[in-house]
């Protein structure tokens, strides 16, 4: 059964997103691990992208500071695979193609799947 199938074997699941680099990458890793802690089904983490339209002003503000901070598609990956490490947690990306697009698709599926992400 998949992680995310599992998470949601009851019908419902708690979902915690945060935005990756926000408000820095050290603490996105730590945050994940609070997320998990608390009892989140699944973690769904937000890509940062310079131009997400069709998100709200909240998602949209965070993305500009994790930019900020250099947190792009790369760093997030890192992240990723060091929470990996500790967790079996379902993890999914919120994210545009844009970033996924520069960062070569092919490169991002493969990586995807080695690093578990769901």
């Amino acid at each position: 059964m998949s992680r995310i199938k599992e998470a949601f074997k009851d019908g419902k699941a708690l979902i915690g997103f945060l935005t990756a680099g926000v408000p820095s990458a050290e603490d996105t890793l730590r945050y994940m691990e609070d997320l998990e802690t608390a009892g989140a089904d699944l973690i769904e983490i937000g890509v940062p992208f310079s131009d997400p339209v069709a998100d709200g002003a909240v998602i949209m503000e965070a993305d500009v500071q994790a930019l900020k901070n250099k947190v792009h598609l790369p760093q997030v990956i890192e992240i990723v695979k060091a929470f990996r490490k500790q967790s079996e947690t379902p993890l999914v990306f919120l994210t545009y193609y844009n970033p996924i697009f520069n960062y070569g698709v092919k490169k991002f599926f493969e990586e995807a799947k080695d690093i578990g992400l769901d």
